[in-house]
């Protein structure tokens, strides 16, 4: 049994974070920390602690993980007091501000014999997973091209916003997902081009990027807006014989919003036939084949199981140090080009 400790009891907390740690037999959710516990935006967990004294968390010598769920700024004091206390950490994506931070606290995680990790939940989504598999299957041939999107239609945002924040940007808060998605699978590019903006004009928020990975024969791009009305395919993936078009996103989401969650429902997550992705290739004897591919299953609870073994087992973490530490580098020189 892992026990766990949160900070934080916003957002990020219950909607995804708690429906996966608690729908996990070998965990246990032991305290969650706030400044103001008894805020009513969230229904609290039955048989859960709610403190807004930090040193309550730190002290307690049952809980073995804290899982960081609080804005960006604060991440990297939050992690360092957390390893000072002997514990384990999870931290929320963006991993910190700056690449220098990521790998200070990795050092330190690592003199102390302890885990820190990002928590990239993305890497289980079902489109990126069923992508996956459509690329390994070689019916596509050698990879040319990858195209990601990560669209949402939602003009209020960058609209209200007057300002602009490097931490609190579109690039920071979203790029993170797909950014980490390359780096895990397609691994480190040789060079990227960046284009980072802000549509609504200079000194606004960030609200659109579109970045170019470049490998010795592959290309990917990854690219997201507030302003799409209509989305466009969540990945495009072109090779020599064939193409794979996956129209929409991982329905996790979708679903925790609703708070139709994994607890109790085998369909928590799962893809619809007319969600399922389009596969169009020439076989061996150049003959045309056009199918629908049933969807992998998404689970963002594999994040969980994947450090729980790390803390556990001592196995290898599958979040590595150096593709946040890449992660965070990419994030810092794409948002250089906003003012």
């Amino acid at each position: 049994m892992l026990t766990i400790g949160y900070i934080g009891n916003g957002k990020s907390t219950n909607r995804y974070h708690l429906p996966f740690s608690l729908n996990r037999a070998d965990l246990k959710v032991k305290t969650i920390y706030a400044r103001n516990p008894d805020k009513g935006e969230w229904k609290k967990v039955p048989d859960v602690q709610y403190t807004d004294n930090i040193e309550s968390l730190m002290n307690d010598k049952e809980i073995q993980l804290i899982v960081i769920c609080t804005p960006v700024e604060s991440h990297y004091d939050y992690a360092k007091m957390a390893l000072d206390h002997g514990k384990n950490v999870l931290v929320e994506k963006p991993f910190t501000l700056t690449k220098e931070e990521a790998m200070s606290i990795f050092q330190y995680a690592k003199e102390k014999n302890l885990v820190v990790q990002c928590y990239q939940n993305r890497r289980y989504d079902s489109d990126f997973l069923t992508t996956q598999k459509i690329i390994e299957s070689g019916k596509l041939g050698d990879l040319l091209e990858v195209e990601m999107h990560y669209d949402y239609y939602r003009p209020e945002i960058p609209n209200s916003t007057s300002h602009f924040s490097k931490y609190n940007s579109y690039l920071y808060g979203h790029g993170v997902h797909t950014i980490d998605q390359v780096l895990s699978y397609f691994g480190k590019p040789d060079t990227i081009r960046y284009d980072v903006r802000q549509l609504l004009g200079s000194g606004r928020m960030n609200d659109y990027f579109d970045l170019d990975f470049y490998y010795p024969s592959l290309k990917v791009s990854i690219k997201s807006s507030f302003f799409r009305l209509k989305e466009r395919p969540s990945f495009v993936v072109y090779g020599k014989k064939g193409v794979f078009i996956k129209q929409t996103k991982d329905r996790q989401e979708e679903h925790l919003k609703l708070y139709y969650l994994p607890k109790g429902h085998a369909d928590f997550g799962i893809d619809l036939p007319e969600h399922y992705g389009i596969l169009t290739y020439l076989d061996d004897k150049g003959e045309y084949h056009e199918e629908k591919v049933v969807s992998e299953k998404g689970d963002y609870a594999r994040v969980y199981d994947d450090i729980y073994q790390s803390i556990v087992f001592g196995k290898e973490k599958v979040i590595k140090d150096e593709e946040t530490i890449i992660c965070m580098e990419i994030l810092e020189k794409g948002i250089e080009e906003c003012n």
